[in-house]
């Protein structure tokens, strides 16, 4: 059972934008560098990077996003903030 989770995200605030913004990256464009241009979050100077965290660290949605997705994958979840695309880094 993975009890922790590494990931990046870039926080915007439409699903238009989150749209358009995973769709660069799903072409090539480098993520940290999207996050450090365009996020709204203060992780955007880490390139989106919040670290490793287990379980009741994040809010729900996110922290269920981010424990669902696999191990390089990347998705988009809503949360009270905006909207996140996250990166699963790693896991353990």
């Amino acid at each position: 059972m993975v009890k922790e989770v590494k990931v990046s995200h870039i926080l915007v605030g439409s699903q238009e934008k989150a749209n358009e913004l995973l769709n660069k990256i799903n072409t090539g464009y480098n993520f940290e560098k999207i996050a450090q241009e365009e996020s709204k979050c203060p992780s955007r100077k880490k390139g989106g990077d919040l670290g490793w965290f287990g379980r009741g660290r994040m809010v729900r949605g996110f922290e269920n996003a981010s424990f669902n997705l696999k191990k390089g994958e990347l998705g988009i979840v809503k949360t009270q903030f905006g909207y996140h695309i996250i990166k699963k880094v790693d896991e353990k």
